[in-house]
């Protein structure tokens, strides 16, 4: 049980702030969207275990984004066949309520609601609310800095949590955004270890209206058990 939890929790923050662990405070334009087609996973000793589905993101209002995810996750144990299944419904909302022209730093607020997935074997089947707060730097340069941290806590509260990460970004060529990660999440009263780990990733424009993302990590704290690698692909669509 301690193994399946981990994993979904780790696949699960993949999708936060694509292509990254962490967030960043931007929401969405006002009356826009943004739907990620996305597919993630986490493989450790012994375990695979991710999800492919949609991240629907809309700007409801001036700095509210509205966002609903809808994955279809997967387990596979080694020598134990693969459980597919409905994962973890998410319901968020995003506010900015600090600005960069006036504070000198975005800040957002981004609670978000995990519904129970309703099995034993595919992601978590208690309900669970993330807390976090994220923060962003940009420059004239090209680079940017964002990143923050929250808890997650459960029905089962023997497996609340926090975690915390930072991204640094480059706007490398007009149509290509690359980036790198650290991040880390603390261990639950479960005995589920800590874990830490770093990350590449990158973004690319089509046009206006198509974005190919991509990240790949490495656990760098209790590898074998929580992250020997992770990945996620996205095709974004905005509109």
């Amino acid at each position: 049980m301690c193994a399946s939890l981990v994993l979904a929790l780790l696949t699960r923050a993949a999708v936060a702030g694509p292509p990254y662990v962490s967030d960043d405070p931007e929401p969405t334009d006002y009356q826009h969207f943004e739907i990620y087609t996305f597919n993630s996973g986490t493989v450790t000793r012994g375990r695979t275990a991710g999800e492919s589905g949609i991240d629907f993101n809309y700007g409801a209002a001036p700095d509210l984004q509205l966002t609903a995810t809808l994955p279809a996750g997967f387990d596979q144990t080694a020598g134990g066949g693969t459980s597919v299944g409905l994962s973890n419904i998410e319901l968020a909302a995003k506010y900015r309520f600090l600005h960069q022209d006036t504070f000198g730093l975005d800040v957002s607020i981004f609670p978000r609601i995990f519904l129970p997935s309703g099995s034993d074997n595919v992601g978590d089947n208690h309900a669970s609310l993330l807390l976090p707060v994220w923060v962003q730097k940009d420059w004239s340069s090209g680079w940017s800095a964002f990143g923050g941290g929250g808890c997650t806590f459960s029905e089962l509260r023997a497996v609340d949590f926090c975690q915390a990460g930072a991204v640094l970004t480059y706007q490398l060529l007009p149509r290509l955004q690359v980036g790198a990660e650290i991040f880390h999440q603390t261990a639950d009263s479960n005995g589920t270890p800590a874990t830490s780990s770093v990350g590449v990733g990158w973004r690319y424009d089509l046009n206006d209206n198509y974005h190919l993302l991509g990240y790949v990590r490495r656990g760098i704290e209790n590898t074998s058990e929580t992250d020997r690698y992770s990945w996620y692909a996205s095709v974004l669509f905005t509109f």
